[in-house]
């Protein structure tokens, strides 16, 4: 039930449905956030999947350089994404020398995670508030759907109380779902070339470091810089059926 069949849009799921003691219904709830690869690869058929979805806002955690179609991308039409509010909050500086540094070698990692928080906090709080501040029906993408989306995701899940092996999982699937899978990316990804043996041997190497950053969630907000208000907000978006007004 959280894989999402949107037309042309793999590795495409509902945060909904994960165990949560924090939540109104015992679970996180369906409909509230979504998470994916570019919305590029949306077909016209694919963005009318996701307003019936309920799609109301674009939560896009890429830079600047890579956003917009690509040889291979499906032709759409203007009509249908111009519904739709899209924000453009990413959550790295390329040209940060120090991320550039740490971060580059290990971008496909779940490694990176906590250096880009670190050293770019600013950034990372920035998507974590325009999450808050959209009207439900978010989805939350940035190239490929599994980096920097399963940082935020991670972000999201382990503060709304899910456990973090069940966050992991989520992780795991998109490592999955992505492996062999060519996204027209502006950069290289090796992981478009992977196989089974591959995906086994990467998630027994990341999938601990992704529960021990989803067991700490307080450490987490507190290097980004997310205070209660915040928290609370982003907790309520996934777990209560009324949530608080921003502000």
């Amino acid at each position: 039930m959280r894989d999402l069949a949107w037309d042309g849009y793999l590795n495409a799921r509902d945060l909904g449905g994960l165990p949560t003691p924090a939540s109104t219904t015992g679970a996180t709830i369906f409909g509230r956030v979504a998470r994916g690869p570019r919305r590029e690869l949306l077909t016209e058929a694919g963005w009318q999947d996701a307003r019936r979805w309920g799609l109301a806002t674009v939560v896009d955690l890429r830079c600047a350089y890579e956003i917009g179609p690509r040889e291979g991308d499906p032709v759409v039409g203007t009509i249908t994404p111009s519904a739709v509010s899209i924000v453009n909050a990413p959550t790295e500086d390329q040209d940060n020398a120090e991320f550039r540094k740490t971060c580059f070698p290990i971008l496909d990692s779940p490694e990176y995670w906590r250096h880009n928080w670190r050293i770019l906090p600013d950034l990372v709080l920035g998507a974590l508030s325009a999450i808050a501040a959209a009207p439900t029906g978010v989805l939350i993408h940035c190239s490929a759907g599994r980096d920097r989306t399963g940082m935020i995701s991670t972000l999201l899940l382990s503060n709304a109380g899910v456990d973090p092996s069940d966050v992991a999982d989520d992780y795991a699937a998109s490592v999955r779902a992505m492996a062999g899978a060519q996204t027209y990316s502006p950069t290289a990804d090796r992981q478009a070339a992977w196989g089974p043996d591959e995906v086994t041997n990467w998630l027994a190497r990341t999938v601990p470091i992704v529960e021990e950053i989803a067991a700490e969630p307080d450490a987490s907000f507190d290097a980004i810089g997310a205070g209660p208000d915040l928290r609370m907000r982003l907790r309520a978006l996934l777990t209560q059926w009324v949530r608080p007004a921003a502000t």
